[in-house]
């Protein structure tokens, strides 16, 4: 029987060959969900997606694109929201 906090969804299941030839458990967390635009829904590039110890291992520039709404918005969505804002000015 799994420990409580194992039982919940956060953990997925690996199995995991021993040296003794057996197949054990083990609960392993799982992935955060890829990052999606605040404005249409499409996944974005660039973007990694990982448990927060992984992201913070990686340079800040891997984290997110350099650029206005990098990692918020696509870049369709972007051009259309710089387009707006001139427009309106």
């Amino acid at each position: 029987m799994p420990e409580g906090k194992h039982k919940s969804g956060t953990y997925r299941k690996a199995f995991v060959k021993t040296p003794g030839g057996k197949t054990a458990m083990h609960y392993r967390r799982k992935k955060p969900a890829k990052a999606h635009c605040a404005s249409c829904g499409k996944v974005l590039s660039g973007v990694p997606h990982g448990l927060s110890y992984q992201i913070r291992a990686l340079p800040r520039t891997q984290r997110r694109p350099e650029r206005p709404y990098g990692g918020v918005l696509c870049s369709p969505c972007m051009r259309a929201k710089f387009v707006e804002k001139i427009q309106n000015a």
